[in-house]
């Protein structure tokens, strides 16, 4: 059975859909009003911890694609690349 909660970030708060998945166990959730806004968690509480990153992360990255297409941020081969440690 679906569940909706509202759900509560650092940039408002949005509704999620909680529905059990049936093969791995835990929640698959969506929140509808966030493109891009999808997670699963284990049970209940921890999928409401992940749809609270999945909101903010998808918020996060259509500002950065907003300042990007706008000309605000300019990515370059010269920007500082993190070493890999093997």
């Amino acid at each position: 059975m679906k569940k909706k909660y509202l759900i509560k970030t650092q940039y408002g708060s949005f509704e999620a859909v909680f529905e059990p998945e049936t093969d791995m166990g835990g929640y698959v959730v969506v929140a509808r009003t966030v493109h891009g806004a999808i997670s699963w968690g284990k049970n209940l509480t921890h999928a409401k911890k992940m749809i609270i990153e999945a909101i903010e992360g998808a918020i996060e990255a259509k500002v950065i694609m907003d300042a990007v297409t706008e000309g605000n941020v300019r990515f370059t081969s010269r920007a500082k690349r993190i070493p890999a440690f093997a």
